[in-house]
């Protein structure tokens, strides 16, 4: 059971990144400041930098929840299971439990709006990228394992690994930037998108009209 003092630690990261995130997309990543942040908590600077690095930190730390979520989910099924079929049914299992996580952290609507403003903000993008690119690697790796390869020398959980990543980039990004999507529509976008992988990639591609 967590403590008294964990939770209140807890309950003052969580309000640093609420305010953070109103004060994003309020009035841009760009023109908001440390400063800003805590005296909208009520609390110094100090504080802040005890559960944040930087402001880039603050700005993508319920991304790489929702990423940390994921994999950790794909490391926990048994082996056996056809990666791509495997990578799918997980982000199936993990969808509600994600949506879950995110909304005990932060108001739903201000998470999908956050999403718009990394999206547009060139400097947060690239950040969110390159922490994707490492969540990339470590899913390649747990793909290798469980298909009992060698990701160095067979390309293919790499490959398999760009493809889903790749796709799943492309659905947020469509359902980020609708702006006022529930979380519901970004579902089934997604799944949408996922379920083009396969049709994508194996040709027969002529007009039908």
């Amino acid at each position: 059971m967590t403590g008294l003092r964990e939770r209140k630690k807890q309950r003052t990261r969580d309000a640093l990144i609420v305010a953070a995130h109103e004060l994003f997309v309020t009035q841009g990543y760009d023109a908001t400041t440390v400063d800003q942040i805590v005296e909208t908590v009520d609390v110094s600077q100090r504080t802040f930098f005890r559960y944040f690095a930087n402001k880039e930190e603050v700005a993508l730390f319920v991304q790489d929840m929702v990423s940390m979520i994921f994999y950790e989910a794909v490391c926990a099924g048994p082996p056996g299971e056809p990666p791509l079929e495997y990578l799918r049914g997980v982000l199936d299992d993990t969808w509600e439990a994600v949506g879950d996580a995110v909304e005990a952290l932060t108001p739903l609507d201000l998470h999908l709006k956050m999403c718009q403003v990394i999206e547009t903000t060139p400097s947060l993008l690239a950040a969110h990228l390159r922490h994707s690119l490492l969540m990339e690697e470590k899913l390649v790796r747990e793909v290798a394992r469980r298909t009992g390869v060698d990701p160095d020398q067979d390309p293919r959980p790499r490959v398999l690994v760009a493809a889903f990543v790749g796709v799943m980039r492309a659905a947020v990004r469509q359902w980020s930037m609708r702006g006022g999507v529930s979380l519901k529509a970004a579902r089934a976008l997604t799944y949408d998108y996922m379920a083009q992988l396969k049709p994508a990639v194996s040709g027969g591609w002529g007009r039908t009209d």
